[in-house]
């Protein structure tokens, strides 16, 4: 595995840039480059289990390791979940990726705006998808926080 950054200027302050990254209804909307249908369910506490779920239930199973509101989240992936519900964390599916790290940063950028920056580790068979990934979610994020 390797540590990638993903960085993205948005014309809109942390506070509204979190409350999008998080919120219910705007995460689905961002994230859908990743998987159209995705949606998390977690209450996004620190030490909280996160269930990260594309349309077919399937996903993974993470927890936020550290978060400062507005500024910061660390979210370490553990495992896969099936369609049934059945959490996986041992397999040789899920080795590649075990305790990898998905960490968002919010800086001021000035003027009103945030330079979000993502560290992540990235499996190298993963890694040109993210690379042309990430742009599009970022275009998705800007649109719904710089409305």
């Amino acid at each position: 595995m390797k540590r990638k950054t993903y960085q993205t200027t948005i014309n809109a302050p942390r506070e509204k840039v979190w409350a999008a990254l998080w919120g219910e209804d705007t995460f689905p909307k961002w994230t859908a480059p990743f998987s159209p249908g995705s949606r998390a369910v977690t209450t996004w506490e620190e030490g909280g289990k996160i269930l990260f779920l594309n349309g077919e239930n399937e996903g993974m199973v993470s927890r936020v390791d550290k978060k400062r509101d507005n500024e910061f989240m660390d979210i370490r992936h553990l495992g896969i979940v099936d369609k049934d519900g059945n959490e996986d964390y041992e397999s040789e599916k899920v080795k590649p990726w075990a305790d990898a790290h998905e960490i968002y940063t919010l800086n001021p950028a000035g003027d009103g705006k945030t330079e979000l920056t993502v560290d992540m580790d990235v499996d190298e068979e993963y890694e040109q998808y993210m690379d042309n990934t990430w742009p599009k979610a970022f275009s998705e994020l800007r649109a719904v926080t710089e409305k």
